[in-house]
């Protein structure tokens, strides 16, 4: 497994034991880079308008497109890390 990888599923775990809990954009973020890094550019269906949750986490993922796995892995640390 490599170096960056364990840092990231070691931020993950972080993430559930922090202080206090982020804001809402704050949340977005940590869920849009997550998803970018474990499953990369968002494919899915856009959720319908009534769906204002699902349809915030999709265009907070679909905005990371392009972005690398690592790049994505390397954000979501720096921002666990920013938080604790």
């Amino acid at each position: 497994m490599s170096d960056l990888k364990a840092q990231f599923e070691a931020a993950v775990a972080n993430s559930t034991n922090l202080s206090e809990r982020p804001d809402n954009a704050t949340l977005l973020k940590l869920y849009a880079l997550y998803k970018q890094a474990s499953a990369g550019d968002n494919t899915e269906a856009k959720p319908g308008f009534s769906d204002m949750v699902a349809r915030a986490k999709w265009d907070a993922w679909n905005s990371l497109k392009g972005k690398s796995g690592d790049e994505a892995m390397q954000l979501y640390i720096d921002l666990i890390e920013s938080l604790s």
